[in-house]
């Protein structure tokens, strides 16, 4: 055992891929199996990245292994990440990404799986219970590298450290105000609501706040879980090719919906809005609801600003009340270079992050949320610290059965869904004859996208 456990540390400080290493190794488990050896790790801004930097001295003193870590905010990270990658240097180590990234990532052989890892006992403590986490967060980083195929089978590409689900925010403050007693559970509800907030706190203030910047981001939130409430889909396989559908009758229909929401109660500067600007907004009182991600709605009552103690949770809207919410799903993960020289070193980084121990520490002692874990949820610390959210977990609970990636995994993922945001925003400002004639023009372009990466 410690000739096996010198050859590895031998390989990691050599430069070579320790990969043959992990695949063959034997023995107990044993967190100095790396020591003396280091490691790097991206990181992007963010809570989950704050309370690894405060773990990071524990780590080294239980394996032995040194950490570089780079931080970066998220306006500029995966540039950063795309093109450390495509140097195929083996550095970054690891890697915080989302999993639409790892689809392009996974695809061009910049990720390690990690199924290897974690079906072998020498290299994945006892503890470690992969059955604890949220299901659909694990599953959510699974793909076996084929567009059109559905996420949560094939390889892990990674391990969730922290998830989002979407849902309404509102302001009880200013629901008072407009004398709205019943929250929005269908979209003509959210529609009379909104007309009632328009400039509910004074001139420039209004109803809802929603991303609207031409980037893909502002698809996948409130509006991808809206797309999929309305029974649309955005691609289907058809005579073995994958297609774009995003002009289908179901899809008109909801947009026309989303649309009009904007037009009569977003900001004025909706075009522009990112989720942080909707964040801002939310909490300083310029938007009365707020339809983003449950993370983001979290961090805005921990704010502490005047609003916070007015702020509520609620489940996105429907069509029909008890319909079944769908939400759409994003999930902050670590991954794993596929040309790290220090595989092992890697792997016990990520284990140590995604553990039982640490994973709820990042969420009582610190802000991460939402939890990847099931016994975060169920503990009693995690439970004491979301008492101060109305009813945010109650509305965790009703989303989280039915989230998943609603979006098709394409290798034209970012080019399409970029073309699909900047389509919303002429829909939004009137430049197009018609909602059917905008996405019929976007169907053209994404089918085109996806013709050139098959070429």
């Amino acid at each position: 055992m410690s000739a096996l456990v010198a050859a590895i540390m031998f390989t990691g400080c050599s430069g070579k891929s320790t990969t043959a290493s992990a695949v063959s190794a034997t023995g107990p488990f044993d967190w100095r199996r790396a020591a003396g050896t280091e490691i790097t790790v991206f990181m992007v801004q963010h809570p989950t990245q704050e309370s690894i930097m405060a773990k990071l001295a524990e780590f080294t003193a239980l394996t032995g292994i040194r950490v570089n870590t780079s931080v970066t905010p998220e306006a500029n990270y995966f540039d950063q990440v795309s093109n450390a990658l495509s140097s195929r240097s083996g550095t970054p180590d690891l890697f915080m990404s989302g999993a639409y990234m790892l689809w392009d990532y996974y695809t061009a052989e910049h990720v390690e799986p990690l199924e290897t890892y974690l079906g072998n006992p020498s290299l994945t403590n006892a503890d470690y219970d992969v059955g604890d986490f949220v299901q659909s967060a694990f599953d959510a980083l699974k793909w076996d590298g084929v567009a059109g195929n559905p996420v949560g089978r094939g390889s892990q590409l990674g391990i969730p450290l922290g998830m989002e689900v979407y849902l309404l925010g509102y302001n009880q403050r200013a629901f008072d105000i407009a004398g709205i007693t019943k929250v929005p559970e269908t979209y003509v509800e959210l529609l009379d609501a909104v007309e009632k907030l328009r400039g509910w706190n004074g001139p420039g203030s209004y109803a809802i706040a929603v991303r609207g910047a031409r980037d893909w981001g502002t698809i996948h939130p409130a509006y991808m879980s809206t797309f999929r409430n309305f029974g649309a889909v955005d691609y289907a396989k058809e005579g073995g090719r994958l297609v774009s559908k995003v002009n289908s009758p179901e899809s008109v229909k909801m947009n026309e919906f989303f649309v009009n929401m904007i037009q009569r109660g977003g900001s004025p500067q909706w075009a522009t809005m990112f989720w942080y600007l909707c964040q801002i907004d939310f909490q300083n009182g310029q938007a009365a609801m707020f339809w983003d991600a449950s993370n983001v709605m979290a961090q805005t009552v921990f704010a502490n600003t005047a609003e916070s103690p007015h702020i509520k949770f609620a489940p996105s809207p429907v069509a029909n009340a008890g319909d079944t919410i769908h939400s759409n799903f994003w999930t902050w993960a670590m991954a794993m270079n596929a040309n790290s020289k220090n595989k092992i070193g890697a792997w016990l980084f990520l284990q140590y992050f995604s553990s039982k121990e640490f994973l709820r520490s990042a969420s009582v002692d610190s802000n991460n949320m939402d939890p990847t874990r099931v016994s975060v949820y169920n503990d009693p610390g995690f439970r004491a610290k979301i008492a101060g959210l109305p009813n945010w977990y109650e509305t965790w609970q009703k989303t989280v059965p039915n989230t998943t990636i609603l979006f098709t995994p394409h290798p034209a993922f970012f080019a399409a869904t970029t073309e699909w945001a900047a389509t919303l925003q002429d829909l939004v400002a009137g430049t197009r004859r018609s909602v059917q004639g905008g996405l019929d023009a976007l169907k053209a372009t994404q089918d085109r996208m996806l013709r050139d990466f098959e070429n």
